[in-house]
């Protein structure tokens, strides 16, 4: 009888080659580390220079993660931590002089050593399809994207719509205590969602890919506003109504002024920030295309809004 496993998940006889992982101690990170060691690949996870005491880093230890601490600064040390890897992995996060300038170091370290897959860390909506200034977290991704491409390595973005653990009290589409489901412009507007539990299940599966494309698009629900609301009444138990604020070009409005306001410029994740993702997904301009690459590796379950909200 044939063998059904797929290549990639296939078992050579000799050691696989480790997976290079930057941002290991992060929360999508650690769940990258913990999808890979679950398939048996060896993890080489960078950590930088004083994070030994940190519970994020025992755990990695215990999952049987190799540890390597370097400063990205540090050409000829990160270099050498990445020789012999089959993929870098990007799960950085921060502002500019993480992923551009930190992420710029760990490229030009991949390329020095040899190896020939790069995965950055995008997990976001659609980006590439948004104007420049929309977005000052995408327009950071879409500068180091220009950059890579120029690079000589084999590079795959993962973009996987809106962390799906948001709508549980980041975003603030849901208001359990109103009853009601807050949005501005269309409530008919396909949505792409996907926890962070599928989309590092997914990313541990590309990596070991040695056929991805530039771009995989997954979601592991493609919802309306209309649909969030269906999902939250059966899963909270509870009546929700639809409250629109306003249109789109309210909520533009909100975001300048609360720019304006509380800047926050050196805030990964500021209040105005949130505002602009929002923006980005209700306009449909980060719609991520379809066909969506969700069959790609047919072990990954998708969860669902329902399920999250529960």
């Amino acid at each position: 009888m044939a063998d059904s496993t797929p290549a990639y998940l296939s078992s050579p006889a000799s050691e696989p080659a480790p997976i290079v992982l930057a941002g290991a101690t992060g929360a999508l990170g650690l769940l990258i580390a913990h999808h890979l060691r679950r398939r048996g690949t060896p993890v080489r996870a960078l950590i930088r220079p004083g994070a030994g005491p940190r519970p994020e880093v025992a755990s990695l230890r215990l999952q049987g993660v190799e540890l390597v601490e370097v400063a990205y600064d540090n050409a000829p040390a990160l270099t050498a931590a990445c020789v012999g890897a089959a993929c870098v992995i990007s799960a950085l996060s921060g502002l500019r002089e993480v992923i551009v300038d930190a992420q710029t170091q760990l490229l030009e370290a991949a390329v020095a050593a040899g190896v020939p897959r790069f995965i950055p860390s995008d997990f976001s909506a659609d980006f590439t399809r948004l104007p420049e200034g929309s977005n000052r977290n995408f327009d950071l991704r879409r500068e180091f994207q220009r950059r890579l491409d120029k690079a000589s390595i084999q590079a795959t973005s993962i973009l996987n719509g809106m962390f799906m653990e948001l709508l549980n009290g980041q975003a603030p589409l849901i208001q359990t205590g109103l009853g009601r489901i807050l949005y501005w412009g269309d409530a008919d507007q396909p949505l792409d969602f996907t926890t962070m539990v599928n989309t590092a299940e997914f990313t541990a599966a590309a990596a070991l890919d040695p056929t991805t494309p530039r771009y995989l698009r997954v979601a592991g629900e493609v919802a309306s506003i209309r649909a969030v609301q269906a999902a939250a009444s059966q899963a909270l138990g509870q009546e929700f109504k639809l409250f629109r604020v306003g249109g789109l070009g309210l909520l533009d409005t909100m975001i300048k002024a609360t720019r304006t306001l509380l800047p926050a410029k050196n805030e990964v994740f500021p209040p105005w920030q949130g505002m602009q993702y929002l923006h980005n997904m209700l306009s449909g301009q980060a719609k991520l295309a379809e066909p969506l690459d969700n069959d790609r590796y047919p072990e990954v379950r998708w969860t669902k809004v329902r399920q999250v909200l529960a």
